[in-house]
């Protein structure tokens, strides 16, 4: 199957609607200034084959696309002692939500959501330095350096008062064993790292290719990991809107604020769409569209 021109014609049948709806995530004010009227799109399949088109090129805030590289970490360093304190079911909530937690004493329904992702964090702070651990992975995944975007991290951390009760929520149940202040810290500049689709449709290799590393081929997880990744990613990867993702697209799919979405089809490609303007559920809009019409004319899907 030849990629390439068909994101050359996604993009071109999405680029009238760019800024037209939707809006980027301006409570986080760094992200507020980025230019909504943008969209990229970027795939790479297990043989090694790229295409791109748009601004795939265009580094962005990868937000909550980072916990799905903070779960690997984790899973690598712990195993099933991981999931003691962290559920793995939908939420059905927000994903900055406080009631849920409470009503659940303190275990986050899944990683997913931000009370997971700070309770994985917390477990990479008893295991070393997740920071430079995240920049590791992510640089090793798709073969080259990657960085924290500074400003995003100290905007994130100078705003992120739900974020901050959530860790002191959790640290009131016993759930989380560092300094909150060291954990968050941890996870802001996580959620801060600088990407390209580029960057993130080779990074996420591993997951097409049963936990392989997408250019050396040496086993990052194991295959039953993988797939753990992949249903999660399918059950808990966009927020509340889960459910439509696998309606309409049918792929294990994680999105971030940042506008960007991830995409896997176990055993072809890995693939990343990022369009800053998001709908009401956090979800890039044109990013779902664009998986919807990617899977429409490749009739690729897990279904």
């Amino acid at each position: 199957m030849q990629f390439q021109p068909i994101l050359e014609d996604i993009v071109a049948t999405l680029r009238p609607e760019l800024g037209a709806q939707g809006q980027v995530a301006d409570y986080i004010p760094a992200l507020a200034r980025v230019p909504a009227a943008q969209f990229g799109i970027a795939l790479r399949t297990c043989g090694g084959e790229e295409a791109q088109a748009g601004d795939s090129a265009t580094p962005f805030s990868i937000q909550s696309i980072s916990k799905l590289f903070a779960l690997t970490l984790g899973m690598r360093a712990m195993g099933e002692r991981l999931w003691e304190r962290i559920g793995r079911e939908p939420s059905g909530n927000p994903f900055n939500s406080l009631v849920q937690l409470e009503a659940e004493q303190g275990t986050p329904r899944n990683p997913f959501i931000n009370a997971g992702a700070i309770a994985v964090t917390d477990r990479l702070v008893s295991h070393g330095d997740p920071k430079a651990a995240m920049l590791e992975l992510v640089s090793s995944l798709c073969n080259e350096p990657v960085h924290f975007d500074e400003e995003v991290a100290a905007s994130e951390a100078e705003t992120g008062f739900r974020n901050i009760a959530l860790g002191n929520f959790m640290k009131s149940f016993g759930k989380i064993d560092n300094s909150v202040s060291t954990v968050l810290d941890a996870y802001f500049h996580h959620c801060a790292v600088r990407m390209t689709c580029q960057q993130l449709a080779r990074a996420t290799g591993f997951l097409c290719r049963d936990g392989r590393h997408p250019f050396s081929g040496e086993p990052l997880l194991t295959e039953r990991q993988t797939r753990r990744i992949n249903a999660l990613m399918l059950t808990c990867g966009t927020y509340d809107a889960a459910g439509e993702f696998a309606f309409r697209i049918g792929l294990p799919c994680k999105s971030g604020v940042g506008g960007g979405i991830v995409a896997v089809v176990p055993d072809r490609l890995s693939l990343c769409v990022w369009s800053p303007a998001l709908d009401a559920t956090g979800n890039s809009l044109l990013g779902m569209h664009a998986l919807e019409l990617f899977t429409a004319r490749t009739g690729l899907s897990i279904f």
